[in-house]
């Protein structure tokens, strides 16, 4: 259509194939092939002069018409890829969206009005494609996929109890003296009975809890009111631990960090919604203390 509107505008097929860097047979043969396709001639043409038939006349304003809605589509396309609008999916672990990703994601939406955000928490690895997340918060060392990732930090096992706690019974000075405390295990995860140490992991304690509890918070927050110890990932408790409410022991035999990442599908045409978030995040994450590398 375009190659049919140069040559009605120039009235010659030389002329438009110069403007549109094409050879006359080319733009001869484009021509023929789109009068083929319609069953109509649209020029008449002679040995001076090209001129529209009467189907040309007619055809020629559909075309420009047609045009015009490909190239207002085309525009409106770009812009969702140029602006962050629409709807932003994502996913994270229950405790770290609730404490981390949702403060995030209002100050985002303050940012960007035109984005609104379904935000689901899951204690568990989601599947992106197939559950249709844009952006999901990941912990641990990442399997190999088409996904792209940033790094935003590390977060550690640790093993924290509250200072009142503490006073009553002793701070535990090897794994070992786990054995002799009271003790919140939680039931799912990495915890368990089973507590490692040391960064090869070799060190296997089995603990002998009191209370076994499959919800993290509820094992913090018995932990905090000074029951006894329990072990969870450290930005679980950063907020207790800064406000004084607990207090790690044991550190220097904890494991290795675990990675924590922002993970999304990225490619050259990322929607622009969900660049700006993964970006606002990733420095937002970076810049919270609670996610530096042990020392």
């Amino acid at each position: 259509m375009k190659v049919f509107l140069e040559v009605a505008r120039r009235q010659s097929f030389a002329a438009a194939g110069r403007e549109m860097n094409a050879s006359p047979a080319t733009v001869t043969r484009t021509v023929a092939a789109l009068e083929e396709m319609i069953g109509a001639d649209l020029f008449v043409r002679t040995t001076r002069t090209v001129r529209l038939t009467e189907a040309g006349e007619r055809y020629a304003p559909e075309c420009e018409r047609i045009l015009a809605e490909i190239d207002a589509a085309d525009a409106l396309a770009a812009g969702v890829q140029a602006q962050p609008v629409g709807l932003l999916a994502i996913t994270a672990p229950v405790l770290f969206g609730r404490l981390y990703i949702a403060p995030i994601v209002t100050e985002f939406c303050d940012l960007y009005p035109d984005v609104s955000v379904q935000l689901v928490l899951l204690d568990r690895v989601t599947n992106m494609v197939d559950e249709g997340f844009d952006i999901a918060l990941r912990i641990g060392h990442l399997r190999d996929s088409s996904l792209k990732a940033a790094q935003v930090g590390h977060v550690r096992r640790v093993v924290t109890g509250s200072a009142a706690y503490l006073r009553r019974n002793g701070v535990p000075q090897s794994p070992q003296d786990l054995k002799s405390h009271k003790i919140v295990a939680v039931s799912s995860g990495f915890s368990g009975v089973d507590w490692r140490f040391g960064k090869d992991e070799k060190a296997v304690v089995r603990v002998h809890p009191q209370i076994l509890c499959n919800n993290n918070a509820a094992a913090i927050g018995m932990a905090a009111d000074g029951w006894g110890l329990t072990r969870v990932l450290s930005y679980q408790v950063g907020p207790e631990v800064n406000a004084g409410r607990l207090r790690l022991v044991l550190e220097d035999y904890e494991e290795a960090s675990l990675p924590v990442h922002i993970v999304h599908g990225g490619t050259r045409n990322t929607a622009a919604k969900v660049r700006a978030f993964v970006d606002f995040a990733v420095e937002r994450l970076r810049a919270n203390p609670i996610f530096a590398a042990a020392d």
